[in-house]
């Protein structure tokens, strides 16, 4: 997935995700440059992000905050109750996405295979800029002292400078 860079870290206890806000039309022609693709779920307590279609990710929001009520706010259940769903049923399959959700406690990358994977040191990133901000985000994490919010800035800050794909109109949003 690309055109658009999501990151996210969990660090002493509080979360942050940071997303770009560029959207490209093919490779070639920047449509905006503010879109929002990082938002509050569930009462504010959970933070959805999305690379892909702008179209399918709103309906993925959909279904997935759907499941977060039904789960009551599990955030696990809810992402593998969604990859499920999303794997099997014919028209949701066909969905060009990735989602990156959030709550205090957990972070997992949801994808339209099934997948739900939950990073090993509480940080990732998806979509073009990803593996930019995901390194970057990993080196800020490790050697400094930066919190969550800083490090999720800063990393697509960087992304920004390296992808075209990725602007720096930034929105970051904390759990936590």
């Amino acid at each position: 997935m690309h055109a658009t860079t999501i990151f996210a870290v969990l660090k002493d206890g509080k979360g942050a995700m940071a997303g770009d806000g560029q959207v490209t039309l093919g490779n070639s022609m920047i449509m905006k440059q503010g879109a929002r693709k990082v938002r509050r779920l569930y009462h504010g307590k959970v933070v959805a992000g999305f690379a892909g279609s702008v179209a399918d990710a709103f309906t993925l929001f959909e279904k997935f905050e759907k499941r977060l009520e039904e789960y009551q706010g599990n955030l696990q259940r809810a992402a593998v109750e969604l990859a499920q769903e999303w794997r099997s049923d014919k028209v949701l399959h066909k969905l060009e996405a990735m989602l990156l959700v959030m709550n205090e406690d957990d972070l997992f990358v949801v994808s339209g295979g099934g997948e739900v994977i939950q990073p090993d040191d509480g940080i990732c990133a998806i979509g073009s800029g990803g593996a930019f901000a995901l390194s970057a985000g990993r080196a800020l994490a490790r050697n400094t002292d930066l919190s969550a919010e800083q490090i999720a800035k800063k990393a697509l800050e960087i992304a920004s400078e390296i992808c075209v794909f990725t602007n720096d109109h930034i929105i970051v949003e904390t759990v936590g």
